[in-house]
């Protein structure tokens, strides 16, 4: 099975890639973790990512892609892959079909976790972490014990800079003009799902399993 979770930033497309992952036994594939690596490796198209990432640049098409392709082209990946995070736009999409192409795979399904902006501004603005051990919280869902200091080490929690408002407002924005075009992308080639990202995580999963056809 090889799918692509698409969603806003917040709809909670790391949480189901997870978990549909393990369910599936197939590879959840980030792109952030996949720089990572690569940077980490000293690989040539890590040293070429870190260029750009450390003046603050995007990463051009044609370097994400081909760090994805040597991402799929690995043995676990055999059987099928989750890509999440990738692609964000129709060009990085149109370049992956290509590569997809060449490797004689394609996408089985694009999988959009539908939420709603003003519940997304609701859960990310609420959200609070601890800077020493990391745990996160929210102020509604699941706020600290003790007011405003972690559970584990009673560090004072912070919002941070990407959970502000203002912040996720932009972030939406750059969603709704750059990557939300790929929604009608794979519905034109019959390959999109939709579930609703409101409902219980759990919920969330069945609806995904029952739409591949695994349930």
């Amino acid at each position: 099975m090889r799918l692509i979770l698409l969603g806003a930033p917040g709809a909670g497309k790391g949480t189901q890639a997870v978990i549909l992952a393990e369910k599936l036994k197939i590879p959840h594939i980030s792109t952030g973790d996949i720089f990572r690596a690569n940077i980490k490796e000293g690989t040539e198209l890590g040293k070429k990512a870190k260029e750009f990432i450390d003046r603050g640049a995007l990463v051009p098409d044609d370097i994400t892609v081909g760090i994805v392709k040597d991402r799929l082209s690995k043995p676990d990946c055999k059987n099928g892959f989750l890509l999440d995070g990738f692609p964000r736009t129709i060009p990085q999409a149109e370049y992956l079909d290509d590569v997809l192409c060449k490797m004689n795979m394609s996408v089985d399904y694009a999988i959009n976790i539908d939420v709603p902006d003003d519940v997304i501004i609701k859960r990310l603005s609420g959200r609070r972490v601890c800077p020493a051990c990391g745990i996160t919280y929210h102020i509604v869902n699941n706020p600290p014990q003790q007011g405003d200091v972690c559970d584990g080490c009673v560090t004072g929690v912070v919002q941070r800079d990407d959970d502000k408002e203002e912040t996720i407002q932009k972030r939406l924005i750059a969603y709704h003009e750059q990557t939300e075009p790929l929604i009608d992308y794979y519905k034109n080639k019959g390959k999109l799902i939709v579930v609703d990202g409101t409902k219980e995580i759990e919920e969330i999963t069945s609806e995904i399993l029952k739409a591949i056809g695994v349930v």
